[in-house]
């Protein structure tokens, strides 16, 4: 069962999808599960898609655009601010936290690609998060310095930059605000190998594209991006449990393996035979793998808390 709802992140009002087990015998205190989505994603898209997998299992799961994107309120529309993203992840917590039908000792956290970058700040310093799992993760830094596959000139970013200052310049002349575009043309992203056209193919393609998923940033958010460092503080969730999943074939599975190698115990790195990063998106074999990791791993540490387990690495 899915309900909209709305609540405040730092003066932000976000749209959020809440979703509820269709089959329960009791209605309150069941553990819950916020679920972030993508940089440029939607609830409705692969977020919306896991809260409702997630929900089947006995979770009530949150997905909610971000502010400035989606349903959500804020101005400048486009702007991707980091530290905005950390804020919202911890706002959806305080929203499930004070519900009759949640209750507050059981509550995780679930980071899809950008998002699973911005969980890891959010559950190491906000401990009512309970339980944390990554898929795809990303850190939006990296992916804007090197790119997904940590092989891109930092020079890009440079020029980025230098575009972003002439663009705060302008806006305080009161020439607008400044904006860029998100993907390619088609023929662009083909060119640009598999990882640049299963992004384009998802968000602008009919496989996933939402007509209010971010089409474009604005140039202020790339000075945010460039100074966020999504993983430095993740052993600091410790003790509580972390899980990454990323698939084999993942472009930015790199991402990952280097942020878990720097995680404190208990921790598990799920590795998913033959998925690339977006094959987890929507991808039924591999969603059908990850949820069945992430109900088993929810269900454990939400329901009876775990530390001290040992490192574990599978192939699904």
């Amino acid at each position: 069962m899915r309900t909209t709802v709305t609540f405040d992140s730092a003066g932000v009002k976000l749209a959020g999808h809440l979703y509820h087990p269709t089959a329960k015998a009791d209605v309150s205190h069941l553990p819950a599960i916020v679920i972030g989505h993508p940089g440029t994603g939607v609830k409705e898209q692969t977020a919306g898609l896991y809260a409702k997998r997630l929900a089947q299992q006995g979770f009530i799961t949150l997905a909610f655009d971000a502010a400035f994107q989606g349903e959500s309120e804020g101005q400048p529309r486009g702007l991707e601010d980091p530290a905005h993203r950390v804020e919202d992840i911890k706002a959806a917590v305080s929203f499930l936290a004070t519900r009759d039908d949640v209750d507050p000792n059981r509550i995780g956290a679930l980071g899809i690609c950008a998002s699973g970058g911005y969980v890891i700040p959010a559950a190491a310093t906000d401990h009512r998060i309970k339980a944390v799992a990554t898929i795809s993760a990303a850190d939006i830094n990296l992916q804007f310095r090197v790119g997904a596959d940590g092989k891109q000139s930092p020079d890009l970013l440079l020029g980025m930059l230098e575009a972003a200052a002439a663009a705060r310049t302008a806006e305080g002349r009161g020439e607008g605000v400044g904006v860029f575009p998100l993907f390619p043309t088609e023929g662009d992203a083909r060119a640009g190998g598999k990882h640049l056209f299963e992004g384009w193919e998802y968000y602008c393609s009919p496989r996933g594209q939402h007509p209010r998923s971010a089409k474009f940033f604005t140039w202020s958010s790339v000075d945010r991006i460039a100074s966020f460092d999504a993983f430095r503080f993740i052993s600091m969730i410790a003790p509580r449990p972390l899980m990454m999943i990323v698939g084999t074939e993942a472009v930015t599975s790199w991402m990952s393996t280097e942020a878990f190698a720097n995680a404190h115990e208990p921790k598990e790195l799920v590795w998913v035979k033959g998925a690339t990063h977006v094959d987890l998106y929507d991808k039924e074999q591999y969603v059908d793998d990850a949820v069945l990791k992430l109900a088993n791993f929810f269900q454990a540490k939400l329901d009876a808390p775990c530390y001290g387990v040992d490192s574990v690495h599978h192939a699904l």
